[in-house]
């Protein structure tokens, strides 16, 4: 994964809301949920929501894909496997008191 792509990331992570659509949606795993769920499940009006989500979407971090009417969300798994694999490998050089803790 390229540092742009890395910082852009964490960038969108940076703020609660997001973070929290995030993590809700690594629990939905490939069943994904929609923008109404998420916002009830993270406290937000769905313009906000909607804000959040295009972010994350914007950043590589969550898919869209449409179900009849509504649009399902979902983590894109293999972009946060990269983040933390540059993290460790590339940004810490394997330091062991990093991949100790994980």
């Amino acid at each position: 994964m390229k540092e742009e792509a890395v910082i852009a990331a964490l960038g969108a992570l940076a703020q609660d809301t997001r973070l929290r659509i995030l993590c809700y949606l690594v629990t939905m795993g490939s069943a994904g949920a929609a923008a109404g769920d998420i916002s009830k499940e993270v406290g937000a009006s769905a313009s906000r929501t909607s804000f959040h989500l295009s972010t994350l979407s914007d950043a590589g971090l969550i898919n869209a894909t449409r179900a009849s009417r509504s649009i399902i969300y979902r983590v894109n798994f293999e972009a946060m496997g990269s983040i933390i694999r540059y993290l460790v490998h590339d940004c810490c050089k394997n330091d062991p008191r990093v991949t100790s803790c994980c």
